[in-house]
């Protein structure tokens, strides 16, 4: 049943009663020739320039300005030292600087211990990140369970450590786990195990300290996001039966997905480019460079072999893959519908 249009002498309280939908009826009105006709530009199709859009870029300009200057042109100086022959002797002016093209890219990709520190980097990152996140999810919401002294006390604890310098904390948790005197082996009954020696337990020892230093974000970020979640949702959820892991799953982490994606790709970016917990813990990257990734690598290419062309094509190549994950990522979460 089709309501009836509005009569010519309808006064403005029949107008309104049309709706919304009349409104588009008219935009959307056919042609004479019955095609459906161009719908009329009002002001929510107004340009976006028009109606005041370069506001926020001209309050955006003094800190993009910053941006540009310490980003773009240390990129800009690091691509172009990777296409050229650069070590100590151009350096010194001892010989010419010499375009080479892509032969750096060529030589590191044909080098076998870039590709095994390219796969252990990624081994080690996806470790961190992922206990990273699950740490910081759980106490988040442990933080939601807790009284207010606890929660209290775990918040000054989280935030003392994510305070820690680097190579504060990486040289505390050497001391923890040191083998002649260090607590944790006393406690576990180990002796004189040195936890630096294999390449496994090195590579533990280093992920328990980034993520006790790495955490406190994950766990202040997804609180916060808890908080704002109203309690007549988690009260509904609990109502119907569900456990605290099936409303965590179901509820809170389709909810507080957006902020899920801010600390995985945050967690992603930091643990992929770790060093001093590398340099500092394993000396220098481990017993015949056993515990190397792609940041200590770069370091020793350009630093203590003095190839600095070698060094900024391993930077170029971490800054590509760091860019292809986020990107990645992101278009999966646009095609889930995910507004960002």
């Amino acid at each position: 049943m089709t309501a009836a249009p509005p009569t010519e002498g309808a006064g403005p309280a029949a107008r309104h009663s049309a709706g919304p939908a009349a409104v588009g009826s008219v935009a959307a009105r056919p042609g004479r020739d019955g095609r459906p006709g161009k719908r009329r530009r009002g002001a929510a199709g107004a340009s976006p320039l028009a109606a005041g859009g370069w506001t926020p870029w001209l309050y955006l300009a003094p800190a993009l300005v910053v941006l540009g200057g310490l980003l773009v042109y240390p990129i800009y100086q690091l691509g172009l030292i990777s296409f050229l022959a650069y070590t100590q002797a151009q350096v010194s002016g001892g010989e010419p600087t010499a375009f080479r093209g892509f032969a750096n890219y060529a030589e590191l990709f044909g080098d076998p211990q870039f590709w095994q520190v390219l796969l252990a980097t990624v081994l080690f990152a996806a470790a961190c990140v992922v206990s990273t996140l699950a740490v910081g999810c759980a106490l988040a919401v442990l933080l939601t369970r807790v009284r207010a002294v606890p929660r209290l006390a775990l918040m000054l604890a989280a935030l003392g450590a994510w305070a820690t310098p680097a190579v504060t904390g990486s040289t505390v948790w050497l001391f923890l786990f040191d083998p002649d005197f260090g607590p944790v082996n006393r406690m576990l009954g180990l002796g004189d195990h040195s936890w630096t020696y294999g390449r496994l337990s090195a590579f533990f020892l280093v992920l328990l300290e980034v993520v006790w230093c790495s955490f406190p974000f994950v766990m202040v970020t997804v609180y916060a996001g808890i908080r704002a979640v109203p309690v007549e949702v988690l009260e509904a959820a609990a109502l119907d039966g569900a456990s605290q892991w099936r409303i965590w799953r179901s509820v809170l982490a389709p909810i507080l997905r957006p902020i899920l994606v801010v600390v995985t790709i945050q967690s992603v970016i930091w643990d992929f480019k770790v060093f001093t917990q590398i340099y500092v813990m394993t000396g220098g990257g481990g017993i015949a460079g056993q515990n190397l990734v792609l940041n200590v690598y770069a370091y020793q290419q350009a630093f203590a072999s003095s190839q600095y062309s070698l060094g900024s094509a391993i930077g170029v190549v971490m800054l590509l893959i760091l860019l292809a994950v986020t990107l990645v990522y992101l278009r999966l979460l646009r095609r889930q519908g995910e507004e960002l």
